[in-house]
């Protein structure tokens, strides 16, 4: 017994070896593509009318009866066969105008448009002219809003297309980070408005700092109930080593040209004119921020909610930081009656290397969560 004991602690040993092993060359290997050139991506777009309808049709045909189920369907195909035949019909005569009124040298393209009508009439009843069109994006911010680099890609994609009329919605989920990558990521979304085009932002979770930068550019800003908004400040922080080097008789040299190049270090001694010089700085990029945001949202006491504070959906509302208080998928599920919605991303290709330190970082991410979660469990339980 003894044996097998110490069998399975070296068997297990052996395990924990390998898999950090693993772990450290998939994190090698990102690391090592990072420093790459960005591999070339492409725009990926997917109807969410479709996607709805399908949704719909898998759980009808779960709770209606067999027969109930195959006569809708029937019907449905029915009506739609109808509708191509009448737009058909439409495009055709209009065809047939356009043909009596030029020469006999353009009759024959008249007719191959009737031809090439015949074969897209289903395409052409999804993008009728009754219909508006909503293009929708996804942007789930970090510190350094990553999420950037698809974001002006998709952006461009968009606007080679849209036309007035159309609508963009951006899903947004960001507790802000650097004040240069936002401030960017809130231009990108600039040119939707200056273009003409309707701009709506959903919040559902967090829009906060950077995130509310972004946030404030849109016609008309969604949010959910309990959703997370404002911030409107500056935060900046560092850590300060010089009493531990001096403590263990370390000199820190720091060389500089011009007066405040550098106003504080996380290693020389900081000076009383150096704080206030880095506090000055802070405070005039609060005052840009809040310049910003009232540019945007004009009827918005800026100086009021401009302390920093995070509100929640209700008070975020009655404050006018947002415009009404409502899920992405509330909203989007409304509009597909009337509108044709379309996802639209940018998408980069990943090598194996790539691949593999993503599933690394998502493993160890797993393993964390799932060891919080039971140190939390038995904590309850000891209590």
């Amino acid at each position: 017994m003894e044996f097998l004991i110490e069998y399975g602690l070296f068997l297990a040993k052996i395990v924990t070896v390998i898999v950090a092993l693993m772990v450290l060359i998939g994190f090698i290997f990102a690391n090592r593509e990072q420093l790459k050139e960005r591999v070339q991506g492409h725009i990926s777009v997917t109807h969410l009318n479709n996607r709805y309808e399908q949704f719909k049709e898998a759980l009808l045909e779960a709770v209606m009866e067999k027969h109930e189920f195959a006569h809708r369907k029937k019907k449905i195909a029915k009506e739609k066969k109808a509708e191509e035949k009448a737009l058909v019909k439409r495009h055709k005569a209009e065809a047939k105008k356009k043909a009596a009124k030029i020469g006999d040298s353009e009759k024959a393209d008249a007719d191959s448009s009737v031809a090439r009508t015949e074969h897209t009439a289903k395409q052409l009843i999804e993008s009728s002219e009754d219909r508006k069109r909503i293009f929708v994006m996804h942007f789930n911010g970090d510190i350094k809003a990553s999420a950037l680099a698809h974001l002006r890609e998709e952006i461009t994609a968009i606007l080679q297309v849209a036309v007035a009329g159309d609508e963009v919605l951006l899903c947004l989920e960001s507790p802000g980070g650097m004040v240069a990558n936002y401030g960017l990521a809130a231009s990108q979304l600039a040119r939707v408005r200056n273009a003409g085009i309707q701009l709506t932002i959903a919040v559902d979770k967090v829009a906060a700092s950077g995130g509310y930068m972004m946030a404030c550019v849109a016609d008309r800003i969604l949010a959910a109930p309990f959703a997370m908004l404002g911030s409107i400040g500056v935060l900046a922080q560092l850590p300060n080593f010089n009493r531990l080097l001096k403590r263990h008789d370390v000199d820190y040299e720091l060389f500089t040209a011009g007066e405040y190049k550098r106003t504080v270090t996380m290693f020389g001694e900081n000076t009383e004119e150096g704080r206030e010089k880095f506090q000055s700085d802070l405070e005039e990029i609060h005052v840009l921020f809040q310049h910003f945001v009232s540019e945007y949202r004009p009827s918005l006491d800026v100086a009021k909610v401009a302390t920093g504070e995070v509100w929640f959906g209700q008070k975020a509302l009655s404050l006018g930081l947002v415009d009404e208080l409502k899920t992405s998928d509330e909203y989007l599920t409304h509009c597909a009656a009337n509108a044709d919605l379309y996802q639209v991303e940018y998408k980069e290709k990943k090598n194996i290397a790539k691949k593999m330190g993503l599933a690394a970082e998502a493993g160890v991410e797993s393993v964390l969560t799932r060891l919080f979660s039971k140190l939390t469990a038995w904590r309850h339980h000891a209590q």
